[in-house]
């Protein structure tokens, strides 16, 4: 499959804070991905960067194999939606969506007016005088409605409430089956959009942790349902990432993969293997990957005393 996006060694840093540290990775054409990451983790410096609305101070950065920064050949082939997009004081949905119609050359305006009605946007009041989720979605119309080769989506969908946040992955997911582009999901609510995205990448402490598909990601761990007592003895031993219980029934989230024995004993004590949450494996890596961290500053600090 082709790359569209080349990152190398890319460092970002303000003043004492280092945003990002020697990230390198591809993002590959016709994909989706799920960004993921805590707050501050480095998600929206990259996705700015990439898109020439911030400078790195080190590294190299590829789209489309060429310098994003200042190349319209480029720039007009990428969508890039924030959750805190600004917009003119006196402008309206309409302005908004009449403005992209000029900038992004794959523009759509029939599914643009579909969205409109979808969420019942209105078009002459002004952006600043709409609510959180009426502001969101103007970001995720143009987002969508500019079918753009490359299209980076900030969480701007913060502002909708589930019904909308659902249609919105309905649009996406439909759209992307007929009319293939790239898209990249930044997002907190992982379990939601877990079933859209076909590959995992995981920034913390501005470092990539993780970059697989989402099929390598879950099977690093296994959900186990049943009698708790045979799980108990199942998981004997093992990392266990989650777990809940009810009566005499539990639900264990593990890592690792099961071995002949263990099925055995699966099949034997009537256990079910249900799918895995993705969030509770991203959360469990972010969290691991804390400790390592401050673990190593610990020696470091011994070292140095």
């Amino acid at each position: 499959m082709n790359s569209v996006v080349e990152v190398r060694r890319l460092t970002k840093t303000y003043k004492t804070t280092t945003a990002l540290d020697d990230v390198s990775l591809s993002i590959d054409e016709d994909s989706i991905y799920g960004l993921l990451g805590r707050n501050g983790a480095g998600k929206t410096t990259l996705m700015s960067i990439l898109t020439a609305q911030n400078f790195a101070t080190s590294g190299d950065v590829e789209v489309f194999g060429e310098d994003p920064y200042e190349n319209a050949r480029v720039l007009n082939r990428m969508c890039f939606v924030r959750e805190s997009q600004k917009y003119p004081d006196d402008s309206n949905a309409r302005h908004a969506l009449t403005n992209a119609r000029l900038f992004f050359p794959h523009w759509d305006q029939d599914f643009a007016d579909q969205l409109v009605s979808d969420f019942d946007l209105p078009l002459k009041t002004p952006i600043k005088k709409l609510s959180r989720g009426q502001q969101s979605a103007v970001g995720v119309i143009i987002g969508l409605a500019s079918r753009a080769e490359i299209t980076f989506f900030d969480e701007p969908y913060l502002g909708f409430d589930a019904v909308a946040r659902q249609t919105f992955y309905d649009r996406l997911i439909a759209d992307y089956a007929e009319h293939p582009r790239t898209i990249v999901l930044s997002s907190h609510l992982i379990d939601e959009v877990a079933d859209l995205i076909e590959k995992v990448i995981v920034i913390d402490h501005g470092r990539i942790i993780m970059d697989e598909t989402t099929e390598e990601v879950r099977s690093r761990a296994v959900n186990v349902v049943g009698d708790a007592d045979a799980i108990n003895r199942l998981v004997a031993g093992r990392e266990v990432i989650h777990r809940e219980s009810l009566g005499r029934v539990a639900s264990v989230t593990m890592l690792g993969h099961l071995s002949n024995a263990d099925r055995e004993l699966i099949d034997d004590a009537n256990l079910d293997l249900t799918p895995v949450s993705l969030q509770q494996l991203v959360v469990r890596s972010t969290q691991t990957d804390l400790a390592e961290s401050s673990a190593a500053e610990t020696d470091s600090r011994s070292l140095q005393s």
